[in-house]
């Protein structure tokens, strides 16, 4: 029998994976810290009870340790997410837990034969773009300089013309414009560069944004359709940056489980990061759209001037490499959604949190506000 160690996996997509596991036959042990900001009402009831579950911290060596024993493959989706102020708390969760936990493999010795790293698509610094005279280019973040002029567009870095947005393949320029991407890039490099040193193979699925049931409705931080949802099912309006024209490719998180699974059966992908993604950009003000009709909520998002430095525009996946191996989204965006808002009305007492953030954010430079120009 298969042993899998899930971090993470009491999260909206570590569950995921943990269920689709224990169906497949795999002996599961699932390792999370249950984080506040994420589960403030403590261990949530999805938890499959027929995976080992151990509550612990991945920062912690010696947790780590004993989750990791006996283990053949570890799915390995723990990480702190989102537009959150804490800088330290990213690099330490993300990049130094990722990295104590292959030195832990290396001093243990367990039978760990392979790695499936999240990473994500906030690696990349913009998706790749289309010049009229250059071609496929890969723009630079846009500056703040210019965003603070309501500019939002991209630019060819040639020749400063508009590029129209296209999908984006793995060898598009990483770096990482936010903190969390920046140690997003961090988690992948490291593992990546781990697997080839040791031998033991290791794949980064670089997720576009993940939706569906069990997305944390009180995370103000990340998932836009969860923090819409929690807007309209509260009768307040969903709060878009920049004009509400940027576009993300949107994957339902049963489609991202079957990914990691197939990560994980395969050889093909071995050394590389994979795209996965549904190859479809959708505009987020649609998203608020298609949310308040689905809700049956009539209120219109509302646009305040606001952006967060460091945002892409466009991110659209270019999915090539894990359709060639046989992957294929199995929900498109209406399914999805209508399935997420089936599992939202289920939950009981539905906050706003996103306010009180909102104003977080700003206080620490997070989210800036357009300038005014007199005339």
């Amino acid at each position: 029998m298969k042993r899998a160690l899930v971090t993470g996996g009491a999260g909206l997509i570590g569950s995921h994976v943990a269920d689709l596991l224990v169906r497949e036959g795999w002996e599961v042990r699932v390792l999370d810290n249950l984080e506040a900001q994420t589960h403030r009402r403590g261990r949530p009831s999805w938890i499959n009870d027929r995976a080992e579950f151990i509550e612990g911290d991945l920062r912690d060596r010696e947790t780590i340790s004993a989750a990791l024993d006996k283990i053949d493959i570890v799915f390995h989706q723990a990480a702190y997410g989102g537009y959150m102020p804490e800088i330290a708390k990213y690099v330490h969760v993300n990049s130094l837990g990722t990295a104590q936990m292959l030195e832990v493999i290396c001093e243990k010795n367990p039978p760990v034969r392979k790695i499936v790293v999240a990473s994500s698509q906030a690696v990349y610094s913009e998706g790749t773009g289309e010049c009229p005279e250059h071609g496929i280019v890969f723009p630079s973040v846009r500056p703040v300089e210019q965003l603070r002029k309501g500019d939002w567009e991209v630019r060819c870095p040639l020749c400063s013309a508009i590029t129209r947005s296209v999908p984006t393949p793995e060898n598009a320029p990483v770096g990482g414009e936010t903190v969390y991407g920046l140690t997003k890039v961090d988690q992948e490099k490291l593992v990546l560069l781990w697997g080839k040193q040791t031998g033991i193979p290791t794949v980064a699925l670089r997720y576009s944004c993940t939706y569906g049931p069990r997305q944390s409705i009180f995370n103000p931080y990340t998932g836009v359709i969860a923090i819409f949802c929690t807007r309209l099912l509260n009768n307040l309006a969903p709060v878009l940056y920049e004009d509400g024209e940027q576009t993300r490719d949107f994957s339902f998180v049963e489609d991202i489980a079957r990914a990691n699974l197939l990560a994980a059966e395969t050889d093909k992908l071995d050394g590389s990061p994979v795209n996965v993604g549904s190859g479809t950009g959708t505009p987020i003000r649609q998203i608020a759209e298609q949310l308040s009709s689905a809700l049956k909520i009539d209120i219109a998002p509302e646009i305040n001037g606001e952006f967060r430095p460091g945002e892409m525009r466009h991110l659209t996946s270019d999915t090539t490499r894990i359709r060639a191996i046989g992957y294929k989204p199995d929900v498109d965006l209406a399914e999805g959604i209508a399935r997420y808002i089936d599992w939202i009305r289920s939950q009981s007492d539905i906050r706003d949190y996103f306010s009180e953030a909102a104003e977080i954010l700003r206080n620490k430079g997070i989210v800036h506000k357009v300038q005014k120009t007199g005339r």
